[in-house]
């Protein structure tokens, strides 16, 4: 199961990590020059290793990924410190000492371009140079594309995450639909199709497609119109770009055919936990689920009544040609600037993220998406067979993810708050109200900057 919290884009807290993570560029820089590649990465060393994994098997594989490291590097020893937040690296990164991290793995890619530009990471462009990693060879262009800023690569990918469609094949037999939807039309005939109404509420709902209906946020969906978030010149490009406004008006209009937002959101009221049991996908409440790998791991641990089926998110009728494409995140993993032991540090990046059968082996492990071009190839990951289809987002040509920003994920809540009023009707000028959206994020990022 994977880091639970980088998957909750809920407003309140993109907010919350895109306000502390400006608190550390506020408190101007993490002093980089304290840190240094002097060291000899073959004497005998401890790195500590921070990460944000906290369920028993999750620390497990991580524990089971830094004793294979170490038995390959016997002269480094790593001890690791689970559950950590982005909060406290922040803070541990600011204050720098002896007790701050060598190596930091983060949930939230969102703060990839505080961490660069505040040199809070260090620059990985020398190690990478020295060892001769080719990137474009070793990893998928969009997790170049969220662990880099501005020409600036501090992070590396980890593991990966991928979105896709998630269906009740018992449900889909019942109502006659033999495929899954491969286009936005043929979603919405579906997801009609699948809709069985119980008075003013429902007995089984095709598809939630409300913002606040877990993973159905405006950046996932997005996603399959392939959006440009920003121009060349670092302004926001939403309200110019049509996969946006296609894409709001796409959700209102499906809202509309499932009965309207209020009788929505009073359904959605009776859902379960997004990561427990009562998840609405596994009580059959709603017959179609957009979510990440992580989901088709714990549905099967679940033991539903019904057989799963999985499939890449449907693309608009007018790309119908990229079909297969998704929205992509993930795990990254970093040097502290303040540590002593750079090199060191790189030797253990550099084998959490480009040794294929240390990649292959933590991904299965953890049921995640491999994050380079081997080990999705590899013939030793042991997964559910349906999880090709995760693979397969991850390679698409056309996959896509949201860009960094020097303010973090802020840009992303404004845009879901906009979200939010446009599809229950507070807001009815979608020109406008892009408009207005547009010109906030580029406030925001110039106060930021």
């Amino acid at each position: 199961m994977p880091a639970r919290a980088r998957h909750r884009t809920r407003s309140s807290a993109l907010l919350l990590a895109a306000t502390t993570a400006t608190a550390l560029l506020a408190s101007a820089c993490t002093g980089q020059a304290s840190g240094g590649a002097t060291d000899d990465p073959k004497a005998r060393t401890t790195l500590t290793f921070w990460h944000g994994w906290s369920a028993p098997s999750e620390v497990k594989a991580v524990n089971d990924n830094i004793k294979r490291f170490e038995k390959d590097h016997p002269n480094i020893t790593v001890k690791v410190v689970p559950n950590v937040t982005d909060d406290k690296i922040q803070q541990a990164l600011r204050a720098g000492g002896s007790n701050s991290p060598d190596v930091v793995s983060s949930f939230t890619t969102d703060n990839v371009g505080k961490f660069c530009s505040s040199g809070a990471f260090a620059d990985l462009k020398p190690f990478i140079e020295k060892s001769k990693v080719d990137l474009a060879k070793t990893f998928p262009e969009p997790r170049l594309d969220y662990t880099e800023f501005e020409g600036r690569r501090c992070a590396l990918p980890l593991l990966g995450d991928a979105y896709g469609l998630y269906y009740n094949k018992d449900a889909f037999k019942a109502a006659g639909i033999t495929a899954p939807p491969r286009t936005w039309s043929e979603f919405d005939a579906a997801a009609v199709k699948l809709t069985k109404a119980k008075g003013d509420s429902y007995e089984q709902l095709g598809f939630m497609p409300v913002f606040h209906g877990y993973e159905s946020t405006p950046g996932h969906l997005v996603a399959q119109w392939s959006p440009t978030y920003f121009d060349a010149n670092g302004r926001s490009n939403i309200a110019k770009d049509p996969a946006f406004a296609n894409m709001f008006t796409w959700q209102k209009n499906l809202i509309a055919k499932l009965g309207g937002f209020a009788r929505l959101e009073k359904y959605r009221n009776t859902f379960g936990d997004e990561w427990g049991a009562k998840h609405p996908f596994h009580t059959g409440q709603v017959a179609m689920q957009l979510d990440g790998e992580w989901r088709l791991g714990m549905a099967v641990d679940a033991e539903l009544p019904f057989e799963i089926g999985v499939a890449p998110l449907p693309v608009p009728d007018d790309q119908a040609a990229d079909y297969g494409k998704g929205y992509l995140s993930g795990t990254i993993v970093g040097i502290a600037a303040t540590s002593k032991k750079q090199n060191a540090a790189w030797e253990l990046v550099k084998y959490m993220t480009t040794d294929t059968d240390a990649v292959v082996n933590f991904a299965n492990e953890l049921r995640n998406v491999p994050s380079t071009h081997e080990a999705l190839a590899s013939p030793k990951l042991k997964l559910d067979p349906r999880f090709k289809v995760f693979l397969d987002i991850a390679r698409h040509p056309k996959s896509n993810t949201t860009p960094a920003s020097v303010n973090g994920g802020v840009y992303q809540v404004t845009l879901q708050e906009f979200g939010y009023l446009y599809e229950s009707g507070k807001e009815r000028d979608l020109k406008a109200g892009l408009e207005r959206t547009a010109r906030q994020i580029d406030t925001d990022i110039e106060k930021a900057k």
